[in-house]
């Protein structure tokens, strides 16, 4: 959000006296504004002019005082406030800026600022007591859960925002089991203690009841809602208080000093206990931890040294058998300085993070591409994570997925949408690149093509084979990021035929940005096809498309992707006999196919061969009729729909000598239409996990209205006064649902929506979609 070009230099704001006193950054306006008590207080929460620090400032420290995280959490848990509390209290934003205001660092776009939540996932660099953190803001939204894949792909640490009086929540679900799948170690924070209703003990009990992980209290809060006052530090026993001397103080001023049974018995017994447990579970956890505690500390737990105790909690969190737990208030200002010296202590080192692949690479470069953004001047800025080697401006890169070699001109610090440049970027670091125009998310770069071919020949020696090309270790290098399918789509159109080229260059850029987004032409009207992952999602495009692109886009209405598959299994024959010039290309096949029994839904067939066929076919031939029937699988023969669940068996295969590649893969498509046919088709419609939070007044007006949707009702929990359901309900039933919801709980009701799986429709329901999408209804 700030933005500072390379000719507007510090030195020259800092020989500015007006400058020094009354300018911020905003965007691309420079706005004058006079730092005095009275503006001060118009503004939440400001520093005095001269605090705020330079981004040239941040130290470029070894590689062990380098931390990587990520703040992923449930939408609205606080992930946004709290970055930017940590922004303001390391001394990067003069003042704190409020996600209802909408002029935090993070959320920058215009629709983030409107809506008050975060859409796409910000970076920004700064430094806390010697350490360089570079830091990432996720989306809490489920339509973005791509862009929270793709940033855990590259961090080494996560710290889990909770809202502590609702604990553990559907998307917190979600990215656990994304952080669990990356192995991530991570720290939880229970922030929103201050709120009516919040409850540590409640929202520890979710962690371990709902995560399955074991939560170490490292501190426990003094007041709970409205009495909520600050914390006390379970490990030093030092207690943490912050005493506001107005509405407006900023949280930099508290107390720390050491808790006294005199102070508060109760809360004094309290801590005692609190550690001994803790000690306990450490030493469970930790056999080094346990060797001491038997040893030399087996008569008194209070003995035991604040920094044994620490060393032990971070080998334990980076081992990922257990979460240190900490609590606070983002928007109260209590409790951020705390959890910052937590990431320090407990996250991991980028060089703590053990990747195989780095042993292929030695010192040569090896980064990951895990983000393009689009600046209109520019260009495509490329977000890399540098594993191995250095990157350095007007250097050469070779993309290894795309097979191509790049220039790289400039590299970027990030500070959310201003960006610094910076000379080189060593091991372990976040940084952007200006220049390369092909890369995009998932991509892994290197320093040449010589580069990439030593990697393989030592990656394919280690797995003791040794032709193995450079395209089939790629992804034994870097893996990429899982993209899930799109459940939503509909038709854009441009106002008139003369923007159509304006169109297809805005979607090609933003389809690079985001790649949940799919775009592609619908072959029997040409219009353009929109893919995406959820109502909100495709609007936020159609927005984006309106502000940055200038063009008034028409969406047609929502539709839902079904999928198709078969009943039965069949078989079929088809013959293909064309001469073209003076080549006569004949091809005769017979497929089967047949319905998979195994549990688990796959969008892609399973091919086999008959033995007779097997055994004559050549390498060559195999990759076209392999090509012709995932090609047929694309459009089912019903509806158009992909098809899912299937076997294919190629019973035989004959094939002319001189019959071109294509044309037995359209022998073999036509063929394997021919069989689905025969089959007879199933549509399957996808079905959501849905989880309403409402209160108990609500609770029968939202049981009726899912009723008549076809849910299938799980199970009803209580949170606190709230109720929770949680339903499976078909996608074709949500259409509209958040606005219908809000009537019937007068605006109090929450959901969330997360694709669970396909399910097969009724004859009747699928009669009734077959005439709606013949116009008949």
């Amino acid at each position: 959000m700030l933005r500072i070009m390379g000719k507007f230099s510090v030195n020259a704001l800092k020989s500015s006296s007006l400058c020094n006193k009354y300018m911020y950054f905003r965007k691309t306006k420079i706005r004058v504004v006079s730092v005095t008590q009275q503006n001060c207080s118009l503004r939440h929460y400001s520093s005095p002019p001269g605090d705020v620090k330079s981004l040239h400032s941040v130290i470029n420290p070894h590689i062990s005082r380098i931390r990587n995280i990520g703040i992923m959490a449930h939408i609205d848990a606080g992930k946004t406030t709290t970055t930017e509390r940590m922004l303001y209290y390391s001394g990067y934003i003069r003042t704190l800026g409020d996600v209802d205001d909408g002029d935090t660092v993070t959320d920058f776009m215009a629709q983030e600022r409107e809506r008050g939540i975060t859409i796409q996932s910000a970076a920004v660099t700064f430094d806390w007591k010697d350490y360089r953190i570079n830091l990432i803001d996720t989306p809490g939204h489920v339509d973005f859960t791509v862009e929270v894949e793709r940033c855990l792909r590259v961090l080494d640490g996560a710290v889990a925002v909770f809202d502590a009086s609702a604990g553990v929540e559907a998307q917190t679900l979600t990215v656990w089991r994304q952080a669990d799948k990356h192995q991530i170690p991570r720290i939880c924070f229970l922030n929103k203690m201050d709120k009516n209703r919040a409850s540590f003990t409640y929202a520890v009990e979710s962690i371990k009841q709902k995560l399955k992980t074991k939560p170490l209290l490292l501190q426990l809060p003094i007041g709970e809602a409205k009495t909520f006052r600050g914390l006390v530090d379970v490990v030093t026993k030092e207690q943490i208080i912050w005493k506001p001397t107005s509405d407006l103080d900023d949280g930099k001023n508290f107390e720390r000093k050491l808790l006294l049974e005199n102070d508060d018995p109760n809360l004094f017994q309290e801590v005692q206990d609190a550690r001994n447990t803790l000690i306990e579970q450490v030493a469970d956890l930790d056999d080094e931890f346990a060797e001491l505690v038997l040893g030399e500390h087996s008569e008194n737990f209070d003995l035991i040294s604040a920094d044994k105790l620490q060393s032990a909690i971070r080998r334990i969190t980076l081992a990922q058998k257990a979460v240190p737990v900490l609590c606070g208030s983002a928007l109260k200002n209590k409790g951020v300085q705390p959890l910052l010296d937590a990431i320090t202590l407990y996250l991991p080192a980028p060089n703590e993070r053990s990747y195989e692949f780095l042993q292929w690479y030695k010192d040569d470069l090896c980064a990951l591409a895990f983000k393009v953004l689009h600046d209109k001047c520019r260009g495509p800025l490329v977000f890399v994570r540098v594993y191995s080697g250095s990157l350095k401006p007007q250097s050469a890169v070779y993309n290894i997925n795309k097979s191509c070699t790049e220039r790289m001109s400039r590299l970027l610090l990030p500070f959310a949408d201003q960006q610094i440049e910076i000379p080189s970027l060593m091991p372990g670091n976040i940084a952007l690149t200006v220049g390369l125009k092909q890369s995009a998310t998932g991509d892994t770069i290197v320093s040449s093509k010589a580069s990439a071919v030593a990697a393989a020949r030592r990656a394919g020696r280690d797995a003791g084979e040794k032709k193995k090309s450079v395209s089939g270790v790629d992804s034994l290098l870097l893996a990429g990021v899982e993209i899930p399918e799109p459940v939503f789509f509909c038709t854009i159109e441009p106002p008139s035929m003369a923007r159509q080229q304006d169109l297809d260059n805005a979607l090609s850029c933003l389809q690079r940005e985001d790649p949940s987004l799919k775009v592609k032409p619908d072959p029997d009207t040409g219009q353009t096809i929109l893919c995406g992952m959820g109502e909100l999602h495709i609007e936020i495009i159609h927005d984006r498309i309106k502000r940055e692109y200038g063009i008034e886009t028409y969406l047609g209405p929502l539709q839902i992707a079904y999928r198709e598959t078969i009943l039965n299994a069949a078989q079929a024959t088809d013959i293909l006999d064309k001469t073209v010039g003076d080549k006569r290309h004949f091809v005769t096949a017979e497929i089967e196919v047949r319905p998979r029994s195994e549990e688990g839904a796959m969008t892609k067939p399973i091919i086999s061969y008959a033995e007779s066929v097997s055994e004559v076919l050549p390498k060559e031939l195999q990759g076209a009729v392999e090509n012709g029937i995932t090609n047929s699988c694309i459009q089912g023969p019903l509806l158009g729909f992909p098809v899912q669940d299937i076997d294919v068996t190629v019973q035989s295969l004959t094939v002319h000598p001189d019959t071109s590649h294509t044309m037995v893969s359209a022998c073999v498509s036509r063929c394997l239409q021919k069989a689905l046919k025969k089959a007879g088709i199933q549509i399957l419609e996808p079905l959501m996990n849905l989880e309403i939070t409402v209160s108990e007044d609500h609770l029968s007006a939202a049981l009726a209205d899912l009723a008549q949707r076809r849910g299938s009702i799980q199970e009803i929990q209580s949170r606190q006064d709230n109720r929770v359901v949680v339903a499976a309900v078909p996608l074709a039933e949500m259409m509209g649902y958040s606005t219908i919801l809000r009537s019937l709980t007068s605006g109090s009701a929450t959901f969330t929506l997360e694709l669970a799986s396909y399910q097969a429709l009724s004859s009747q329901e699928q009669s009734v979609l077959l005439q709606r999408r013949m116009g008949l209804v």
